[in-house]
């Protein structure tokens, strides 16, 4: 198993130092290995938790339902089918705003071919 610094762990995952501290402080990130200095130290379950953490963040899930799924993750398997549920209706958002931008594109798309014929 490997063992990453902060700063590695922000430079791989794209999150801010400061995003790291701050999904420890509010349960995002938990169990965060220490060295014997006491300096913090990210694995590469830690690495793929982030991955994940930064599709749902991206995709818009809101932090307080980041929290919720964390906080099923580790209920182990009984909470299965309350993640699905919750990752199930966040795909449903998801699928609504590819609509909404699939809409707006087209409509940039006609001004662009309006713009080309007048131009």
């Amino acid at each position: 198993m490997s063992f990453y610094s902060p700063g590695e762990t922000a430079e791989k995952s794209g999150f801010s130092i400061d995003t790291l501290r701050y999904y420890e402080k509010i349960g995002l990130l938990s169990d965060i290995a220490r060295n014997a200095a006491g300096r913090r130290v990210f694995t590469d379950d830690d690495l793929a938790w982030l991955h994940m953490l930064r599709c749902l963040r991206e995709t818009g899930m809101p932090i307080a339902e980041m929290l919720r799924f964390s906080e099923l993750l580790r209920g182990g398997e009984e909470t299965f089918k309350e993640r699905v549920e919750l990752l199930e209706a966040h795909d449903r958002r998801v699928e609504e705003q590819i609509a909404v931008l699939k809409t707006q594109q087209e409509h940039i798309q006609w001004k662009i071919g309006y713009y080309r014929n007048v131009i």
